[in-house]
């Protein structure tokens, strides 16, 4: 877990965002095994999305992703870090997710992630349309390590723990 949260006290981003066919919410511990198939259906496309030397998803089982996802919950109601799971409209499918972490690197405050599912590609303009608006309203610096800035870029700057 994060050591401190990463808004000034008493400020938290909105819990529930929407675009254009999608509609976010924290991402909870029961959504699990929904998440665990939009993972495992966009594999392929998630390996080095959010770190290249990370083999993630690989492997992933649902015990993991429990523990995943207990961890993210928890971080979103300490106000450390913040993940929605994005779901369509009628709340039947699990499309992807976002994530708002404190940064590991120097510079900015935050780093900021999200994937669609596979098949569901074009939903990700829309996504990262709302989602940088909605990080934009906020009061900190933050990355968008992989999409706005190149990894090796990214990965060449000081770390701020180890």
């Amino acid at each position: 877990m994060y050591r401190r949260p990463l808004l000034p006290h008493g400020l938290r981003p909105p819990e529930t965002w929407a675009g254009p066919g999608f509609a976010a919410r924290p991402l909870r511990l029961a959504d699990a095994e929904d998440d665990l198939a939009a993972v495992l259906a966009s594999a392929d496309r998630l390996r080095g999305a959010m770190d290249p030397a990370d083999p993630w998803p690989g492997g992933l089982t649902l015990h993991e992703n429990r523990v995943d996802l207990g961890w993210h919950e928890r971080e979103f109601t300490s106000g450390h870090s913040f993940a929605w799971t994005l779901r369509d409209p009628a709340d039947r499918l699990t499309l992807g997710c976002a994530y708002l972490y404190p940064s590991d690197r120097e510079g900015p405050d935050a780093m900021a992630f999200w994937w669609v599912r596979t098949g569901h590609e074009t939903r990700d303009t829309p996504v990262g349309t709302a989602f940088r608006a909605l990080i934009a309203a906020l009061p900190l610096a933050c990355a968008f390590p992989g999409r706005d800035e190149a990894w090796a870029t990214w990965q060449a700057r000081p770390r701020r723990w180890p």
